[in-house]
């Protein structure tokens, strides 16, 4: 069973990837964590993806999706693999094609831009303990204080408004178009993702099960 998850940032795509990973036992691939395990490994390709790392410099596709496909065809994935953050375009995917590896379903999680801003503005943290918070789903007892430890409370970087914006209009333009291709294979499934996490689960469930 070999799956692409697609949706954007904020979209709920961790979870639901998690959830895939432990009931089908099949590991969640994400090209970062590839990425240093071939330079870690020594590979002949993660040799060449630390000389760009260690430059500051972007890894090209074609040393990525080497990377990648060695470990598809790993003894890891002898049951099927979850590709989570790649492709990221459609060149990516393109080149991920040449590969020959096959995919069964992209599962696109869809939910509003407007949705996800509320939902990743809303997020505060305690830099103290790292107690996480959410004004609107897990609201602190005392209005920008820690109930863990009292301290304030903060809005991370990349939970700032505008910094989601930035990564969503990213998506938009980068990484959507890829609904459309795949869709073109008969690979797309979409799920429209809901406000409660189990009840996008239920609709992933049942997506997933007609693979069976």
């Amino acid at each position: 069973m070999n799956i692409i998850l697609l949706g954007a940032p904020g979209a709920g795509k961790g979870t639901q990837a998690e959830r895939i990973s432990a009931n089908y036992n099949i590991p969640t691939i994400s090209t970062g964590e590839t990425l240093r395990a071939a330079v870690k490994n020594g590979t002949e390709l993660g040799q060449r993806a630390k000389s760009y790392m260690d430059a500051g410099a972007l890894v090209p596709d074609e040393v990525v999706i080497g990377i990648i496909k060695e470990f598809l065809s790993s003894e890891k994935c002898k049951n099927g693999f979850i590709l989570d953050g790649f492709p990221r375009s459609i060149p990516q995917a393109e080149a991920l094609d040449r590969t020959g590896v096959k995919i069964d379903m992209v599962l696109d999680i869809e939910v509003e831009d407007q949705k996800i801003i509320d939902r990743m503005s809303g997020r505060r943290v305690c830099p103290a303990c790292g107690a996480s918070h959410h004004i609107m789903y897990n609201p602190p007892k005392i209005s920008g204080k820690c109930d863990k430890c009292g301290n304030d409370l903060v809005i991370r970087k990349d939970d700032a408004p505008e910094t989601v914006k930035a990564r969503l209009d990213s998506y938009h333009g980068i990484t959507e178009p890829l609904k459309d291709y795949y869709a073109a294979k008969g690979l797309l499934t979409v799920v429209e993702g809901q406000d409660k996490v189990e009840d996008t689960s239920a609709l992933v469930d049942a997506a997933m099960s007609r693979l069976k």
